[in-house]
């Protein structure tokens, strides 16, 4: 089934963030200026800055578009924990770039996240992650408080690792 299974789809877009939920909200600085900005916006929206923080990605489209299907695949140990998503809505501006995907049958939280670099007037790029979910399944309301530590801890690390991606696009070829 390709029914989200929340009422508030696209709500991660400008918010507010519904009531109801654990809403996350991450901001980091990851690069400066034009170049920079188009970079992080690419391993955004093509998904290569969840892959490249070890996560499984298998999606319908090569890049982040409204409806395709995002199946993320997270390994801890040997737990494998398996999250459908469809997007939900997808930005290509000249200042902000980005996409929101929304959780689907047999996900294990009830709710949406996205993920988008801006550029600012002074020339920063920032990464900002935004969320809002709840515990669907037994194993995710069991593990309590313990969910959105997790959460945080994985928004600043597709931080780290958008900031190291658009580095790296400068880097000198040898």
């Amino acid at each position: 089934m390709n029914t989200l299974t929340y009422p508030e789809a696209g709500a991660t877009r400008l918010g507010p963030l519904p009531d109801g939920y654990h809403h996350l909200h991450h901001r980091t600085p990851v690069g400066r200026g034009r170049a920079d900005f188009e970079a992080a916006g690419a391993a955004i929206t093509e998904f290569r800055m969840h892959r490249s923080s070890g996560v499984r990605v298998r999606a319908s489209a090569p890049r982040a578009e409204p409806g395709a299907s995002v199946r993320v695949a997270l390994e801890a140990g040997p737990l494998r924990f398996t999250a459908p998503c469809r997007v939900v809505w997808a930005e290509y501006g000249p200042e902000r770039i980005g996409f929101a995907y929304g959780t689907l049958a047999r996900h294990p939280e009830c709710g949406e996240e996205s993920f988008v670099a801006e550029l600012t007037e002074d020339g920063t790029v920032s990464f900002t992650v935004m969320a809002f979910s709840r515990p669907v399944r037994w194993y995710t309301r069991l593990a309590g408080p313990l969910v959105p530590m997790a959460q945080r801890w994985y928004a600043r690390r597709l931080g780290g690792t958008l900031r190291r991606i658009v580095r790296e696009g400068h880097a000198p070829l040898e």
